[in-house]
């Protein structure tokens, strides 16, 4: 998951009533963007009935009111805990002494949890609700979880670049604009060691996921000789500066640059012609987990139509539920090609493979060096 401050992101509460028929009860709660949502509860059950689910998941990642619609509709006690960075993640999974049931790792660390036999195949027969994601994603799932066996995806986006049409007086397609020295102090660059090299990769036409020396020299060249012309290696402030007219062009998550489009309207977002990343977030089951079958309840309750779309109306981040992007009644964002982009785009975005430690490590000194630079 890409780590934001979610809290601006939009606001939705969902009031839980009473219901004792399969068709519920539902209560349609309007947000900021005139969306109405509505999350039907088919049974009224006491949280705890049925079990328990022990669910790991990132901060601010879930709509206001899913997890009690999940237990009023199921019975099943959600205990519920949240992670920041996968990197914090991944110790307390691998160590055994956490029985997590379902967790939210992105694209690269579900790589590493396969590899490491962290997590179980996934049965698909026991997800109903499975045919609501979009084939589009998960073919681009396919590069870190082959066949699609361990992950279900949940949230996605892309990396690219946000500029402001009133500060440049050109359509920018490249990467290479962030290297440009008529931007020189207008730049705001990636302060993300994978994103910054993914950007550099690109531009010199190497895999995004390459391990070769050369191929990396080659990128570290071109951040440094890029250095001078930054303002300020962000991730979070990219937002806020860019919204501000601070900076004319800076790197940003698609998720991040639909909010900004709202608050200034001068801004654009754009995937680079020669590629980027596309990163996507799934709910994945622990080999030990102790509550399998309830885990199983909940991936498929977020799979369901209603609540995706309640999470992608609070989050922001693109779901890849089409059945939930159906129910979408705002034309733009339900068109909108930042949120949802189509094949000519998702063609020349790849995932994040995960790195051996020997090579995160080289990635890690050559970055470094970029920074003391």
């Amino acid at each position: 998951m890409k780590k934001f401050n979610r809290s601006l992101a939009f606001s939705m509460a969902v009031c839980l009533g009473a219901s004792t028929v399969l068709t519920g009860c539902g209560t349609s709660v309007e947000d900021n963007t005139g969306e109405e949502v509505e999350i039907t509860v088919s049974n009224e059950l006491k949280a705890g009935e049925n079990g328990e689910v022990y669910v790991f998941n990132w901060g601010e990642y879930i709509g206001d009111g899913v997890i009690e619609a999940f237990e009023k509709e199921t019975g099943i006690k959600v205990n519920y805990m949240e992670f920041t960075e996968n990197e914090d993640m991944y110790p307390l999974l691998a160590s055994g002494a956490n029985n997590y049931d379902v967790v939210c790792p992105s694209d690269y660390m579900v790589d590493k949890l396969i590899k490491e036999n962290l997590i179980q195949p996934i049965d698909k027969s026991k997800i109903t609700n499975y045919g609501n994601i979009d084939p589009e994603y998960l073919k681009s799932a396919e590069l870190f979880d082959p066949g699609n066996q361990y992950c279900v995806p949940y949230c996605w986006g892309t990396v690219g670049i946000l500029y402001n049409t009133s500060m440049v007086d050109e359509e920018i397609t490249s990467w290479n604009a962030l290297f440009d020295e008529k931007y020189s102090g207008q730049i705001l660059m990636m302060n993300s060691l994978r994103d910054a090299y993914m950007i550099a990769l690109n531009l010199l036409g190497y895999d995004l996921n390459t391990s070769n020396e050369a191929e990396l020299d080659a990128a570290t060249d071109l951040l440094k000789k890029q250095k001078p012309l930054v303002q300020a290696y962000v991730v979070d402030e990219v937002r806020d500066k860019m919204i501000g007219g601070e900076a004319a062009i800076g790197v940003i998550y698609s998720g991040e640059a639909i909010y900004t489009a709202r608050e200034n309207p001068d801004l654009k977002y754009v995937v680079p012609d020669e590629g980027s990343n596309v990163w996507i977030d799934g709910w994945v089951i622990p080999t030990n987990s102790k509550n399998t079958e309830n885990a199983y309840k909940w991936i498929d309750f977020m799979c369901r139509a209603d609540v995706a779309l309640a999470n992608f109306n609070y989050i922001t981040y693109s779901t890849p539920n089409k059945a939930a992007r159906e129910l979408i009644t705002d034309e733009d964002i339900k068109n909108s090609t930042v949120a949802f982009p189509g094949e000519d785009i998702l063609s020349r975005c790849k995932a994040y493979n995960y790195l051996t430690p020997e090579v995160e490590e080289m990635y890690m000194e050559k970055w470094n060096s970029v920074k003391s630079n």
